[in-house]
């Protein structure tokens, strides 16, 4: 007997509508702060807060949202006759994850996992649970217990072309934003163990700095799961998304390279021309090259 097993997410696993209708995900939108207004993060966030930026020079604040709001959320998208399995943001990023299991514990059949990551490497959790719930033999709890075994393999990085927003939102120091500047660093960003933290350095223009950072992380996480990898960005240049797609498929044969905008907790956090590549890293890591 098939189990019915509804999967839901955060709005920052950035995976985007038709991936969401695809796979008939639920989308939980958290909130993002442009001053005093309080927005749904979704279609649009990205460019509202590039706009408020320009207008006032001040980032937007993301929030949490709350338990009872979580408790709404689930019991509008659990099926009556089934479970549901819910990811979040890493806990050591953000609250959302304590609000989200804390409504769970005062609910029957309800699993929050802790992805440990953000935008797109919690989205690859998401798609995962997703395939576990189409083979229809497993119950919410082994999905559960499946998914937050696995997220330690998520490999999740981006590149930037400026520190401005990082250092706006005090996550990079006055003077070495100024060195970055001066130097035109193009610094990595890199989740391990479910915090953001510096990787690699790329001195040299945007473009090459991709180039660069693409075959890094390819060469270090060399054992991919070749089914799905996510190319996540806010704005690039153009051409550049088919670009990186067919350095990856130069390497490795992908099953699926998927283009994703980012919304707006990666928006806020590290501004335009941001973009990662990400993928889980416990495959076969079978080369082309």
């Amino acid at each position: 007997m098939a189990h019915k097993v509804q999967i839901s997410t955060d709005s920052v696993s950035d995976l985007g509508d038709e991936l969401m209708a695809k796979h008939g995900i639920k989308v939980f939108p958290l909130m993002i702060n442009l001053g005093d207004e309080s927005l749904p993060d979704g279609d649009g966030m990205p460019q509202k807060i590039f706009d408020y930026y320009e207008k006032t020079g001040k980032l937007p604040k993301t929030a949490a949202r709350s338990v009872e709001d979580y408790k709404e959320f689930f019991a509008s998208v659990k099926p009556a006759d089934g479970e549901l399995v819910h990811f979040c943001i890493s806990t050591k990023i953000s609250a959302s994850y304590e609000m989200a299991a804390g409504a769970a514990n005062e609910m029957e059949g309800v699993y929050v996992v802790d992805t440990a990551s953000l935008s797109t490497g919690s989205g690859l959790s998401v798609l995962y649970a997703c395939d576990l719930v189409e083979t229809g033999i497993y119950t919410a709890k082994e999905i559960y217990q499946k998914c937050q075994e696995r997220v330690k393999h998520v490999q999740a990085s981006f590149v930037l072309d400026s520190v401005k927003f990082l250092h706006k939102g005090g996550r990079c120091s006055g003077l070495s934003a100024f060195f970055a500047s001066v130097l035109s660093i193009k610094p990595m960003i890199r989740l391990k163990d479910g915090e953001m933290g510096s990787g690699k350095k790329y001195m040299t223009k945007f473009t090459k700095a991709v180039d660069k950072y693409v075959n890094d992380i390819l060469d270090t996480f060399n054992t991919p799961d070749l089914k799905r990898i996510f190319i996540t960005y806010t704005t690039l240049p153009a051409g550049m998304v088919e670009h990186i797609t067919q350095m990856i498929l130069a390497r490795y044969p992908f099953e699926s390279v998927i283009p994703t905008v980012a919304g707006g907790t990666i928006t806020s956090h590290c501004g335009k021309n941001t973009v990662g590549i990400l993928y889980f890293n416990d495959g076969a890591g079978t080369s082309n090259g």
